[in-house]
Formats: structure tokens, sequence, C-alpha cells
């Protein structure tokens, strides 16, 4: 693999400043945030009103522990712009989820946020290992989603040639990528497996593919998924990290040259961990609930949003700021079966070790009897027989029961038979009888 490595010059003075001068810059930020947040945000008021506490009331970073979490449930309590703190004219963008879980949430931008939000994710670009004049295939989707335009806008601070390529249309996605010569890919983890795919199918192999670096977000990837990735393609896997709560992508990513872990671009940022049961704030290098503060956002800050990304911090390495570990899963798709905890990437660390099964899978619950049970669908890599299946679907079951405590039935489908996804995987499907 290309050595990617920023040269002197590259980085903004920030990227290396000391931490005080970090912490000082945040408690500056900080303050202004929550002032802002408190005079033009109803909710905010409330909810700092409810609570006894104040914007004066922050005088430290430790103070912001004082005031009240923000949840989903109160973004969606405040469709569309109740949560907006300009006047609706003032907005130059809004973006929205997907709403299929329940009400959608809808964030905005100004001018200015669309202008720092473009600063973190070509921030995030470099980090990865792209610089000025490097070609990038943007395959996450464009729309309401913040993926695609988000990096979009970084692509474009950052001076990359950007080939808005969105979703789907997988043959494209390769012919695309050979004929244009990308430099760089932006995909879902996920779906950078499909393009693999399409690359066995039409005969060509990956590891001549022009690609330097594959920069993944957008759903939890494992290091094992990583190592199938860069040994396949010959080339770098990093990750990106973002919500559109927050901003979109482009909250944190990877560096190219240490992949240790996510640098959180805390100068527009404040990251806290704490415990979900409790909401007592942990120190760093302890595992738990992942919660941001917008320090910079102007039409849509944020206080102390529970994101229920599940990991810990960490001190800088290649940059000054707080590293978070890769996102082992989130606290809402945490599966508790017959009294354990079971994430979905754990089952793909499993199915990533067993010789003869591809690295696609979907996990279904049913209920079995009157008790809970899971089943795992995967499928076999091409050539492998009946005996080869089955030895697989042993294999893979020991190993389950091993590393994570449970028992479970595995399901060998054929090479292609688990659903694809052209954006975020549906890893889990759940079957069991509601109410039961």
């Amino acid at each position: 693999m290309e050595d990617l490595s920023p040269k002197p010059g590259d980085l903004e003075p920030i990227e290396t400043a000391s931490r005080d001068e970090i912490a000082a810059l945040q408690l500056t930020r900080m303050k202004w945030s929550l002032r802002h947040a408190y005079d033009n945000v109803p909710h905010y008021r409330a909810a700092f009103d409810a609570a006894g506490v104040h914007p004066d009331d922050l005088k430290s970073l430790s103070d912001l522990a004082k005031f009240p979490f923000t949840t989903k449930g109160d973004l969606r309590a405040n469709y569309p712009f109740g949560m907006f703190a300009v006047p609706r004219e003032q907005v130059a963008r809004v973006h929205a989820s997907s709403g299929t879980t329940g009400q959608p949430t809808v964030v905005g931008y100004t001018k200015a946020d669309l202008d720092v939000w473009g600063t973190v994710v070509a921030r995030s670009l470099r980090a990865a290992g792209l610089r000025p004049g490097h070609i990038l295939h943007n395959a996450y989707g464009y729309g309401l989603f913040t993926g695609g335009l988000g990096i979009h806008l970084g692509a474009d601070k950052l001076g990359l040639t950007t080939v808005p390529v969105s979703g789907g249309m997988t043959p494209r996605q390769v012919r695309l990528i050979e004929d244009f010569r990308a430099d760089g890919i932006t995909v879902t983890p996920s779906y950078a497996l499909s393009i693999l795919d399409e690359y066995a199918k039409q005969g060509l192999d990956p590891r001549k593919s022009p690609l330097k670096v594959g920069i993944f977000g957008a759903e939890p990837w494992t290091n094992a998924m990583r190592r199938e990735i860069e040994d396949a393609f010959d080339m770098h896997a990093v990750d990106i990290y973002g919500l559109s709560e927050v901003i979109g992508p482009g909250v944190a990513n990877e560096c190219v040259e240490s992949k240790d872990g996510l640098h959180i671009w805390e100068d527009h940022f404040y990251p806290e961990v704490i415990n979900p049961e409790t909401g007592e704030v942990l120190p760093d290098g302890e595992l738990g609930e992942l919660v941001f503060t917008s320090l910079t956002k102007q039409a849509f800050p944020i206080v102390r949003y529970r994101t229920r990304d599940l990991t810990r911090l960490m001190p800088g390495t290649a940059r000054s700021m707080r590293r978070m570990e890769k996102i082992t899963g989130r606290s809402d798709d945490m599966i508790i079966l017959r009294g354990v905890n079971v994430f979905p990437t754990q089952i793909e660390e499993v199915l990533m070790q067993v010789r003869d099964l591809a690295p696609h899978f979907q996990i279904e619950l049913h209920r079995k009897g009157r008790m809970d049970a899971m089943r795992v669908l995967c499928e076999a890599c091409e050539g492998v027989g009946p005996s080869g299946r089955e030895a697989a679907a042993r294999d893979m079951s020991h190993r389950i029961k091993q590393t994570v405590g449970i028992s479970v039935e595995i399901h060998v489908a054929d090479p292609g038979g688990v659903t694809r996804s052209e954006g975020k995987a549906v890893r889990i499907v759940d079957n069991r009888p509601k109410g039961a």
C-alpha cells in the first residue's frame, strides 16, 4: 500500500496544538454555544430551567455535566424547525433522517455552518491520506441523508476532483472507479463488499484498482473487515464518524498513518462518555455511551446529545485531539439473548475467521417455544460444496459459542443469498411476536 502520511505543512495548526490551547478554545466556544442555545431555542431554555442550570454556571469544561441531555425524542418532539436557533430565513440547508422508525429528525445549517462542515470533512479526508487534485469516488447517498452532500462539501474545500456517483448501480460503480482512476472512495463498508463482489463478477482484480484509500462510515465495522478490505483492494481503509444531529460526516476520522482510533475534531465538537444507565460522566478510557455538544454551530446547536454509540475516549496520537475507539455497537442495537449482550459486530468478527464463508450476513431473531433464538444467515464462497458449507456452519456456530457465549443456528446460503445494501446495512431482522 502506498504511503499516504501527511507532509510538513499539510495540517492545520489546531491539529497539533497543545491540550491547554485546545481546552481554552473549547471553554470559550462552549460558553457561547450554551448561551446561544438558551437564548434562541425554547426547548433548551425550558430544559435548562427545569434542571436549575444557566449558561453562566459553566465556569470549567467539567461543569457541562450539570446540564441536561438532549435525545432523539426531543428532536422529534420539536419537528420540524423547533430546535433551530436562527430565523428560518437564515437556514441555508436542511437535512433529515429517513423517519422509518418514527417522526423524522430535522437539522439545519447556516452558510457559516456549511463552511464549518466543509472544513471538518476536508480535515477528515486529508487525515485519510487524500490531497488536493486526487479523484474521490463518492458513493454515499445524496439527498436528505447527510453522507453524500457532506462529503462533497469537504472534497470541494480540500480541492479534490469529486465523482458524485451516489449509491446503487454497482456495475457502473466499478466501471467509473476504473475509467476515472479514482484515488479514494467514500462509501459504507457493507456496500464496499458489494463493490468487491462486482469486481469478481467482471473478472477484474481489485488489487490492481487505482484506489489508494477507502473512507468508510455510517455503520459499525470491525478491524477484521478492515483487514479483509485492505487485502482485497491493496489499499488503506480508514474510519470516518458523524451523525446528522451533530453535523453529519466529519465529526471524527482515523489518521491513515496510525489507524488507531478516530481523532475527534474537538475544536468544534466536545465529547463525553457516560454510563448509559446512570448518565454519569466516565473518565477517559472507560467504555460507555458517546455524548456530543456542538461548540460552533449556529442554526442547530446541540447540547449533550446522546448518540447511543458505544466507545471510549483515548489520548491523541497522530493529532493532539482525543481519539475515540472504533464504534463497537449502539446501545439500541444491542441484542439481549438469554441474558447475554450481543452486538452485530461480534458476529462479523467471528464470520471473518471462518474459511469458505463470504463476509455478508444478517441476524434474524425469532421465538422458539418460550425462548428467544437467533439465526445467522450467511453465504458460502464460490465453489464451496454441501460438505464444505456444513463444516463452515459448524465452525461458525462453535466460534460464536466460544467467544460470545450463546448457541445460534447458522444458515449458509448460496453465493449472493444475503440481501445486499447500497447504503447502511440492515443487520438485524426481528421476527419475534410483537408484545409477546
